[in-house]
């Protein structure tokens, strides 16, 4: 039968140096017909994942790229037939076999943890929304088959599912084998990178502790009022990052980046603040944008809008890049504390424990000692010893302490 004009549809632009994308799963099969923008299929680079739409309303014709397939951007990925033109033949697409990998032959490939899977990122901590310590956490995704960074992949959990079948359920006395599966391109990239950190950086890690009383009083006064006009839950977050930001201009070595041969540091003028956010696919740390001019508002509604484009899988690869320094919220999921992974080629991450209630002695004014109750959170910061000496961590955490126990009044909320 003689065929009908085609639309092509090929790879789009992924993001800023993005050269080259790969077919992780097709959501369309020839013969099926889409709507304009419906997703035809998914995609994975080691920034993001992220649905192809169609272009056009119509008939999915020809499949041009099988799963797995590393595709350049402009490249053509399938054929679609306008709803108006007339029917043509359905090519069926190239066929690809997927057998599952013994245990002992499967070969690892390996990225950031407790930094996401994102260009320069780290982290792990991804929020989650209905935390008290806020919504970004770093805590290991529910189900893991991206990400960072990491930060940095967005997709749906579907789109995680492996491509290798689990194998026979041959073991009735434990209930059950074994499960191999394939492991996902974004952790993958994740796994990748948090090595890579390790291997190129001197990295450790110093932790304080601290009351925040001040600001937890502040919270309580002021959450439902700040939630009305904002749409948006007042946790403790976004005074960490408040106070964590102020900080830098104290202690400029710690928003700094070491040039891959260490001959050059580049103290960076902004805060570029990478913060890590939990998927169902794993570790992503979206990027807030010159976060030093945002009040404790701006950046409770930035971290929110941030956690829910790469929840919803809205978040493109170049919100992933270019951070200077990472937050991950540790807490969120109950940690005390851990020690974050350097999301590279940044300097340091810093890590917010969950907040809890802890015993604190106290002196009157006439020296007797006392008991008191106050709520307290670690804060950690692993840090890069090439170019930030243990000294400098500590100043620097003690004037996030500082500011932090200091507190900030309801017009900072403004």
């Amino acid at each position: 039968m003689t065929a009908s004009p085609t639309t092509t549809v090929s790879m789009p632009s992924l993001g800023e140096n993005v050269t080259e994308g790969t077919v992780t799963r097709w959501l369309k099969q020839p013969g099926d017909t889409i709507d304009i923008d419906e997703p035809l299929l998914e995609v994975a680079t080691d920034k993001v994942d992220t649905e192809i739409p169609s272009p056009i309303a119509g008939v999915l014709t020809e499949i041009l790229a099988v799963e797995d397939d590393v595709i350049d951007i402009g490249a053509p990925l399938a054929r679609v037939e306008p709803t108006d033109a007339a029917p043509v033949s359905v090519a069926t697409p190239p066929s690809v076999s997927h057998q599952p990998t013994p245990p002992a032959q499967e070969a690892g490939d390996i990225v950031p943890a407790h930094s996401p899977a994102q260009p320069n990122s780290t982290s792990e901590t991804a929020p989650s929304a209905a935390s008290e310590t806020g919504s970004y956490e770093q805590s290991a995704p529910e189900t893991r088959p991206t990400p960072e960074p990491a930060a940095t992949i967005a997709a749906s959990t579907d789109s995680a599912r492996p491509d290798v079948g689990s194998v026979p359920d041959t073991d009735t006395s434990s209930g059950g084998a074994d499960r191999v599966e394939k492991l996902p391109r974004i952790r993958r990239t994740i796994a990748a990178r948090m090595v890579e950190s390790l291997r190129v950086a001197a990295q450790l890690t110093t932790v304080v502790e601290v009351d925040i009383s001040s600001i937890a009083q502040l919270r309580r006064d002021n959450k439902e009022a700040f939630e009305r006009r904002t749409g948006h839950k007042l946790s403790y977050l976004p005074f960490f990052v408040k106070a964590a930001i102020e900080a830098l201009r104290e202690i400029p070595v710690v928003n700094s980046s070491l040039d891959a041969d260490v001959t050059t540091v580049t103290y960076h003028r902004a805060c570029h603040l990478g913060m890590a956010v939990d998927s169902p696919k794993g570790l992503m740390v979206p990027v807030l944008r010159e976060a030093q001019n945002l009040s404790i508002t701006g950046l409770a509604e930035a971290i929110a809008s941030a956690a829910e484009r790469v929840r919803a899988g809205t978040i493109g690869a170049d919100d992933l890049s270019g951070g200077t320094f990472t937050i991950t919220n540790t807490g969120s999921r109950g940690a005390l504390f851990d020690t974050p992974i350097i999301n590279q080629p940044q300097s340091a991450i810093l890590g917010t424990g969950t907040v809890v209630e802890r015993l604190k002695p106290i002196y009157d004014a006439s020296g007797n000692l006392t008991i008191a109750v106050a709520p307290s959170v670690h804060l950690s910061l692993s840090y890069d010893h090439r170019i930030v000496d243990g000294a400098d961590a500590a100043r620097y955490l003690g004037a996030v302490k500082q500011r932090l126990e200091q507190g900030y009044s309801a017009s900072d909320l403004i």
